[in-house]
């Protein structure tokens, strides 16, 4: 069950912030104040479904690798803490403030220096988010050549339940 709920919530998590990046780039380039403004307030209301699906992602994940050694697990578990602190230490906080801002129609200097962290972090989250399904696809054999038995490095099917 582990091995089909995994890739959905990764996936989940990886479109919505892919979502919120690609629309606030496009809507900055090419939108209005009021379309920024829109944009930079409907942000929020997306924020319980990316952190349900990264919570659930990190949980199902920390599960399936549990004792594994392998490189690959090593290196999707390594890359965890810095996908959940840029989200809850930076995207959140700053998808907040920007809602705030743009709902006062404050875009100075403080809006765009929030913005260009958050698109900063939110680049860096997809870049390791991407990685880690990269390593995901390579662990069950369905992208790249796997050398490896990959029951030893998450567990089989069966134990998983």
């Amino acid at each position: 069950m582990l091995s089909r709920i995994h890739p959905i919530a990764g996936a989940l998590g990886l479109t919505t912030i892919l979502t919120f990046w690609i629309s606030t780039v496009v809507t900055e380039i090419f939108g209005s104040k009021q379309d920024v403004t829109t944009l930079k307030q409907t942000i929020p209301w997306g924020l319980p479904i990316l952190v349900l699906a990264l919570a659930i992602t990190g949980a199902s994940g920390f599960r399936m690798s549990a004792g594994s050694t392998f490189p690959l697990v090593l290196a999707k578990k390594h890359r965890m803490p810095f996908i959940a602190g840029n989200g809850l230490l930076v995207l959140i906080p700053s998808a907040i403030t920007l809602d705030v801002l743009a709902g006062h129609g404050n875009f100075g200097v403080a809006f765009y220096c929030v913005q260009a962290l958050e698109l900063i972090a939110g680049a860096t989250n997809i870049s390791l988010m991407s990685l880690n399904i990269r390593d995901g696809l390579r662990l069950t054999g369905r992208f790249g050549t796997n050398n490896t038995d990959t029951t030893v490095a998450v567990g089989s099917e069966e134990s998983q339940g």
